[in-house]
C-alpha cells in the first residue's frame, strides 16, 4: 500500500481545541437558555454545525439558535489565547512532507478560525493545502470536506489515509471511501472510534510519528 496523502482534521487531532468549543458552546447555551449538559455537547463536537445544533438545541426558536451560535463563536475566539498544538504536531506534518507525502488539514472550520488554527499548528510549510466551511454546504459526517481535501491533494481515495479524533470524522472518512485512523486526543475512546470505521487508534500526534511506519503501511493498533 503506497499512501501520497494524508488527510487531517484539525481540532482535537493536531491542536488542543475541543475543551475551548466545549466551554464556548456551554456558555453560549446557558446564556440562551436553557442550559445543556457539558458531556452531550462534547460527544457532538466534530459534525456539522447544524447537526449539533439541531441535537442539542432542542425546542429554542431560530432568533435564540442564532444567538447561540455567535455567541459561541465569541467566546471561543476570546479564549483563542489557550489554543496550543499538541505535542510533536508539527514535527509529524514535517515529517510526512519529508517523504514526499501531501499534507491536507481537511476541516470544516471557518476561515478565520482555520487561520489562527494554522498560526498554532506553526508549520505551513509542512502543508500542501487546506479546506474550511466555505467548501461545502454541509459538514462531517458527510463525506464532502474529505472529498475536497483528496482533489487538493490530486489522491485517489485508495492512496490516502485520514487521521481525526471524532466519530464523525471515521464515518465521513469511510462514506469517501478513505482509510482512516483515529487519535485519542480529542477525548473519544478507542472502541468508539473502531466501531465508527477507524482501522486503528493512536493516542496523539506523538504516538502517530513515533509509528509513523505502522500508520503508513495499515498495520493495526489499537
Amino acid at each position: 500500500m503506497t499512501i501520497s496523502a494524508v488527510l487531517f482534521d484539525v481540532d482535537g487531532t493536531l491542536v488542543d481545541s475541543n475543551f475551548l468549543h466545549v466551554d464556548a458552546w456551554s456558555r453560549a447555551f446557558a446564556e440562551t437558555g436553557p442550559a445543556v449538559d457539558t458531556w452531550r455537547i462534547h460527544r457532538s463536537i466534530g459534525q456539522d454545525s447544524a447537526r449539533l445544533l439541531e441535537s442539542l438545541a432542542g425546542d429554542r426558536d431560530e432568533e435564540s439558535v442564532e444567538r447561540a451560535k455567535d455567541l459561541h463563536k465569541q467566546y471561543y475566539l476570546e479564549q483563542s489565547g489557550r489554543l496550543r498544538a499538541f505535542a510533536h504536531a508539527a514535527e509529524l506534518l514535517r515529517e510526512l512532507a519529508s517523504r514526499d507525502i501531501r499534507v491536507v488539514l481537511a476541516t470544516s472550520a471557518p476561515a478565520d478560525e482555520l487561520e489562527l488554527l494554522m498560526d498554532t499548528l506553526d508549520a505551513a510549510d509542512a502543508i500542501h493545502a487546506t479546506t474550511n466551511a466555505d467548501d461545502v454546504a454541509t459538514a462531517k459526517p458527510e463525506p464532502g470536506i474529505i472529498e475536497v481535501a483528496l482533489q487538493r491533494a490530486e489522491a485517489s481515495p485508495s492512496d490516502a489515509l485520514f487521521i481525526g479524533d471524532s466519530i464523525w470524522d471515521m464515518m465521513a472518512a469511510a462514506r469517501a471511501h478513505v482509510r482512516s485512523a483515529g487519535v485519542l486526543s480529542g477525548g473519544v475512546g478507542p472502541s468508539e472510534l473502531l466501531e465508527a470505521g477507524a482501522v486503528s487508534v493512536f493516542d496523539d500526534p506523538a504516538d502517530l510519528l513515533a509509528r509513523i511506519d505502522g500508520v503508513l503501511s495499515g498495520r493495526r493498533s489499537a
